[in-house]
């Protein structure tokens, strides 16, 4: 029984000897080169550029984008956010938590991400009575901003919910306190 011919993709010639297979075509191994710079590849393993091999050293300098974080060649998953490239693990929360932000909603200021609750605790407007950040509608009086449930009488924590009210000390006070 014959055994089955293969021919070069490169040469178009018969393979006698040692043979490498790769992308569904057979090569001479000298003819498994890479298409840039047609140096033959000899490591286990390459990349791919329109259907033909790349060598490693190739693909860093003609393919693959360099990490906006890191600023290393990304060779694996690229993260695209803020008009940037990203590795997954460097695409993180510019906060104090410095969590991984690849797959969640984030925050951007100043060209950095951040995470929600980073992102509040940093730049968020200050509540006058608590001095939380304020992240839902605020009531604007006395010069600051207010949670709803922040903005209440000095004296009997009653919720002031009228727009008349009297103040003292730049804290507001009831009809009821202040009479």
């Amino acid at each position: 029984m014959a055994e089955p011919t293969s021919i070069c993709h490169k040469c178009n010639e018969l393979i006698e000897e040692r043979i490498i297979t790769a992308l569904g075509k057979t090569w001479h191994p000298d003819h498994f080169a890479c298409k840039d710079c047609e140096l033959p590849i000899a490591e286990a393993t390459f990349n791919i550029q329109n259907g033909e091999p790349v060598c490693s050293n190739c693909f860093v300098k003609n393919y693959s984008g360099t990490c906006f974080g890191c600023k290393q060649p990304i060779l694996e998953r690229t993260i695209k956010a803020m008009e940037q490239s990203w590795h997954e693990e460097c695409f993180l929360c510019n906060g104090p938590c410095k969590k991984p932000l690849a797959g969640t909603s984030f925050y951007e200021r100043d060209g950095h991400p951040y995470c929600r609750v980073d992102y509040e605790q940093l730049f968020a407007a200050r509540c006058a009575g608590c001095e939380q950040p304020i992240t839902q509608n605020a009531i604007v009086a006395l010069n600051a901003k207010w949670h709803r449930d922040c903005f209440k009488c000095k004296k009997c924590d009653a919720p002031i919910t009228s727009s008349s009210f009297a103040v003292e000390e730049n804290k507001p006070l009831c009809r009821a306190c202040s009479g």
